[in-house]
């Protein structure tokens, strides 16, 4: 019993063993920078800069505009900002928490009050270094501005490639299926015809089988032929050498069997100096101005004039053909579209330049593609592999 009691007085007076206090995450105290409280003198070409690119900054707060014109182009903006806006400049330079003065005013009698006033803690800034600053700022407002407005050039641009990107490649594809289905699916069924007749005749007439065979052979030389001119409309450059001049002269004479519309070819100038894309979307503009040729003019004779000059690129395309009204036809967005002249139009912005189309009933069409020419060096490090 003792033994028993003693080791429960042991259990009761021994320390219960505890955890060391964690030691508490410290929170970092960092000061929050004050802002420095700023007054403006005029609220004119130099005032307004300022308040542009001081009223977003979070270390500034303008906390005043002083200005004796009622017009001003600066008031209205102040009234945006909610900056208040005084006569007396002097009201400004008695505020307590005023630590930076401004002058943009240009006013002599302005500039003398500046030039006696003296307070500590108050930095003026007047004369020509308050100039030179506003005039810096205006210009960083004015280049970052022409910088936004070029950007949304370039979205526009880019969206104007892809929404023409996807029309062409699902005007390709309809073009394409159209060619297979008139073309080449009915000279195959043809084929199949003419050796089902052969089978008939092999025993009956051995002469005319003879007879039909050869005839299902010019056919069958047909559809081979016709087969190529799909794959070569399906990839018209080849895209090892990306060539375009043999590509348009295979075209062209392709076109005029087919059509029967004679086609003229002359190139000045060496291709090497285009961009890969450039190649392709010039070929898309002749391919579709002559398959408006085909459609609209009722021409005899059709010709493409390449020329490549150091400084610009000009595509020339001309028939004889019936005409038509620009301006009349520019009015009809239907008419617009359905002749395929907004199609050429984009294609040329599409690699910066521009496309020009004159015509008139009874005396043909014209359309000129001029594109200014722009060293490789001068882009993405002088590599352009035509993915873009």
């Amino acid at each position: 019993m003792k033994t028993g009691v003693r080791s429960a007085r042991r259990r009761r007076s021994a320390p219960k063993r505890t955890r060391p206090p964690s030691p508490r995450r410290r929170r970092e105290f960092r000061p929050r920078q004050a802002a420095t409280h700023v007054a403006i003198l005029g609220a004119g070409r130099g005032g307004t800069a300022l308040m542009e690119i001081l009223a977003p900054d979070p270390l500034v707060k303008i906390i005043g505009i002083a200005e004796v014109n009622p017009n001003a182009v600066g008031l209205e903006l102040a009234r945006r900002l909610k900056i208040p806006v005084t006569r007396d400049f002097r009201k400004l330079l008695a505020m307590k928490r005023v630590e930076l003065i401004i002058d943009v005013t240009g006013d002599p009698t302005v500039e003398a009050t500046l030039q006696d006033f003296h307070r500590m803690g108050v930095t003026v800034l007047g004369g020509a270094s308050a100039k030179f600053m506003w005039q810096l700022i205006e210009a960083r407002i004015r280049t970052t501005a022409e910088i936004e407005r070029t950007l949304a050039q370039y979205q526009s641009l880019y969206r104007l490639y892809v929404k023409e990107a996807a029309t062409a490649v699902s005007e390709e594809r309809t073009r394409i299926a159209c060619e297979i289905h008139d073309g080449l699916v009915q000279s195959l069924a043809g084929v199949n015809f003419r050796l089902e007749l052969c089978q008939e005749l092999a025993r009956k007439d051995p002469a005319a089988c003879e007879e039909t065979l050869r005839e299902t052979k010019d056919q069958l030389k047909l559809a081979i032929q016709e087969a190529r001119q799909v794959i070569f409309n399906l990839r018209p450059l080849h895209y090892d050498k990306m060539e375009l001049i043999p590509a348009l002269t295979n075209y062209l004479k392709s076109y005029e069997t087919q059509t029967h519309i004679k086609t003229g070819f002359s190139v000045s100038g060496d291709e090497m100096a285009l961009f890969p894309r450039t190649k392709i979307f010039l070929f898309r503009i002749v391919q579709e101005a002559l398959s408006n040729v085909e459609k609209h003019a009722k021409a005899q004779q059709a010709d493409v004039h390449l020329r490549i000059d150091p400084d610009r690129l000009t595509v020339t395309i001309t028939d004889d053909g019936i005409g038509f009204d620009v301006e009349a036809v520019s009015r009809d967005p239907e008419k617009w579209d359905h002749f395929g002249l907004r199609g050429i139009l984009e294609r040329a912005r599409l690699v910066g330049g521009e496309a020009s189309i004159t015509s008139k009933p009874g005396q043909g069409t014209k359309i000129v593609i001029d594109v200014p020419m722009v060293p490789k060096e001068a882009v993405s490090d002088g590599k352009d592999d035509g993915k873009d």
